[in-house]
């Protein structure tokens, strides 16, 4: 007689990654141990974007469980599902891509990874906040340009990193504190904005004298680099737009790798056009990428990225990994990190 663990093992249900390549671009993550719980099928594309599209390629493997990264799932498509389809996964935070209350009405489940880049997207805000401090992004672009001038007089401010003012708007979530657990060794001081006033209790930083909660326009007006670690919700999209890139210092920079709606583009490209402050690092942006007519790649000042907070090879595997073990609760009706 089949024991529990032996019924577990001889069930793998059918799943379908919808866009496999969005994090499986160079072919180099290891879905073997994904395969062996499932029938797996990774469909090699970065994005499907046609809701009929989707919908056939889903009816068309009959799959069990859906799995998307950062891929829109219109509700026009999700309502074609076959009744096959009983867990949506998320590779991934953020599932606002998901019609959550949908799936539920259905009796879908819909997971996500709660955390899986924390250390990688923290390392990307230094980065820009290391490059900026010593002019690497315009050095660069001179030299591409074959205009070798810098290296006879030297023509761009640099600064040393030790003493300036890191401010972090959501801060004292985890990717924020993680930021903070690199900047303080640096020697930087660092500004939190929060409502409450404080921060949560227990806050590993609550009681450190150089990590300061403040309101959002001292910390805009105080700080020499301005970083968004907020999530994209009601409350928070285009939050940050001229009024508040006008409270800056003018020599101070903004770097964004939260959600690219957080800041109001169209208010920052005036903004940056105008010389407003000193420049801006863009991982994420709200339109990914921007479009090819996007004032955004023009802009001297302006300085991005391909959302390469979570690319990085080993937060990839992770993410593999994590939604493994999200798919494998649910095989063993031990269901975790559910978001409806």
């Amino acid at each position: 007689m089949a024991t529990a663990a032996t019924r577990f093992l001889m069930r793998r249900p059918t799943a379908i990654f919808l866009n496999a390549s969005r994090l499986d671009y160079d072919k180099a993550l290891d879905f073997s141990r994904l395969s062996s719980l499932t029938e797996l099928t990774l469909n090699e594309v970065d994005a499907m974007t046609d809701a009929n599209e989707i919908a056939e390629k889903v009816i068309a493997s009959q799959a069990e469980i859906v799995i998307t990264k950062e891929m829109e799932l219109p509700l026009s498509a999700v309502e074609k599902f076959p009744s096959s389809v009983k867990l949506m996964c998320e590779a991934g935070t953020g599932y606002n891509n998901i019609p959550v209350d949908y799936a539920r009405s259905k009796q879908i489940d819909v997971v996500n990874i709660p955390s899986y880049s924390t250390e990688s997207v923290a390392h990307m805000v230094i980065t820009y906040i290391m490059n900026f401090s010593a002019a690497i992004f315009p050095q660069a672009k001179m030299l591409h340009e074959g205009n070798q001038s810098n290296f006879k007089v030297f023509q761009h401010p640099i600064h040393e990193i030790t003493g300036k003012k890191l401010g972090l708007i959501g801060g004292s979530g985890t990717i924020g504190t993680a930021v903070i657990d690199v900047a303080l060794p640096l020697g930087m001081e660092v500004l939190i904005s929060s409502r409450s006033g404080r921060l949560p209790a227990g806050h590993k930083y609550e009681n450190n004298v150089r990590v300061k909660v403040v309101p959002l326009e001292e910390l805009l007006s105080s700080s020499d680099f301005v970083s968004i670690n907020c999530p994209l919700n009601n409350e928070t999209r285009h939050s940050i737009g001229s009024r508040e890139i006008r409270l800056m210092k003018s020599t101070a920079f903004l770097i964004n790798t939260a959600r690219g709606a957080v800041i109001n583009e169209g208010e920052l490209i005036e903004c940056m056009k105008e010389g407003v402050i000193a420049g801006a690092g863009l991982d994420t942006q709200e339109i990914e990428p921007p479009h090819a007519d996007s004032e955004l790649w023009k802009l001297e000042n302006v300085f991005l990225t391909p959302h390469i907070g979570w690319r990085r090879l080993e937060t990839r595997q992770r993410l593999v990994d994590m939604t493994t073990d999200n798919i494998e609760s649910y095989i063993k009706g031990q269901l975790q990190n559910v978001v409806n």
